[in-house]
């Protein structure tokens, strides 16, 4: 069944295969060709069926160049014709619910039927970014803040305060005020129970963090799954877990390119962030036995290597987790590393070649 919410299987994939891009920026690059490359990844996963493509809100840090979701996706839609394009995600309690409902309502605008709203409550960042982002000292992530911004954010997409509300006669616009609309379905993110419970609760569907948090997956989805109630948006349960993932043309060579985000997650951890290394600087780097710890950990929660190997481990992963979807992150260092590794993968799974669309512009 494919909708709003539910993915296309295609080919022989198991389930729906979508990409999360964090626009990362390697050491010698710029984030302009970083953000290139997401225009030529966009066109690459429309052209081979995923179905979706999120880009995900991350503040001072080097390595990413995703610190605003909305932008990002506005110049993807005007690269792009069928994918769905959406936000994995905007951290809602960063901003102001009606930002965020103009925002996406525009989104929405540009590009009808096609953009997903993810929504997470970290800050994306560490507390004293966060802090300068929230204009306060007090980080609003509690189980009260959250579901209570939320809720104001769902209403102002809706445009359905009730009477009396203070907000009542304020409409995000575009929006349902200038005439019968679609928007945007709302998509709960986590990594933890929170929202995993928080989505059940309400209804949503529900992406988890596996690629950051594997040891929190299945509880949480298990959790997610039996707290579920129907709601107007889903009749059941849908699970989308986000995975690490990455196919070389050599397994050797895939083993470089992954222990580059290994090491720039290594440094992100212990205070040091920076672009991402190159595969020769990561090879070089001395790692201390705890530092090595880290990184084999970290490894072991990464599927790579060959375009077989990578299937076969994606499948054992959905069989472990009864994942509905698949969204993979595909980290490395170069553009071109990660474009072949997406390529890669639709080859392993037989995803068709759909056919170019007219009249899209240059990648800049």
């Amino acid at each position: 069944m494919t909708d709003a919410i539910r993915g296309e299987v295609r080919g022989t994939a198991p389930v729906p295969l979508s990409v999360l891009d964090l626009v990362t920026v390697g050491s010698g690059r710029t984030a302009t060709q970083a953000l290139a490359t997401s225009v030529e990844l966009s066109r690459l996963a429309e052209r081979r069926g995923f179905h979706r493509h999120w880009v995900a809100e991350h503040h001072s840090m080097p390595g990413v160049a995703s610190s605003s979701p909305a932008v990002i996706l506005a110049h993807l839609a005007a690269h792009t014709r069928r994918i769905r394009l959406g936000s994995g995600g905007v951290m809602l309690p960063n901003h102001a619910p009606l930002v965020i409902a103009e925002q996406f309502g525009t989104l929405e605008a540009f590009a009808p039927g096609r953009i997903d709203l993810g929504l997470g409550r970290a800050p994306g960042t560490d507390g004293a970014t966060a802090a300068a982002l929230r204009r306060t000292d007090t980080l609003n992530e509690g189980a009260d803040d959250f579901p209570e911004q939320l809720s104001e954010l769902t209403r102002f997409l809706d445009d359905d305060f009730p009477d009396g509300h203070p907000y009542a006669r304020i409409h995000a616009v575009p929006g349902p005020v200038q005439g019968p609309k679609g928007r945007p379905p709302i998509w709960l993110l986590g990594s933890s129970g929170f929202s995993a419970r928080l989505a059940g609760l309400l209804g949503l569907p529900f992406a988890f963090a596996h690629h950051f948090s594997a040891r929190n997956t299945i509880p949480a989805l298990d959790l997610y799954r039996d707290t579920f109630r129907p709601s107007a948006h889903l009749d059941a349960p849908y699970a989308m877990i986000g995975v690490s993932a990455l196919a070389a043309d050599d397994p050797k060579e895939a083993h470089r390119q992954v222990l580059t985000g290994a090491l720039s997650m290594l440094r992100l951890r212990t205070g040091r962030p920076g672009l991402i290394p190159t595969p020769e600087e990561a090879e070089a780097y001395a790692f201390s036995s705890a530092e090595r710890e880290f990184t084999d950990s970290w490894l072991a929660n990464v599927v790579y290597g060959s375009a077989d190997e990578v299937r076969t481990g994606l499948d054992d992963l959905r069989k472990r987790t009864g994942a509905d979807e698949l969204m993979i992150t595909a980290n490395a260092h170069g553009g071109e590393a990660r474009l072949r590794s997406y390529e890669l993968v639709a080859d392993a799974y037989d995803l068709p070649e759909l056919p170019d669309v007219p009249d899209l512009p240059d990648v800049p």
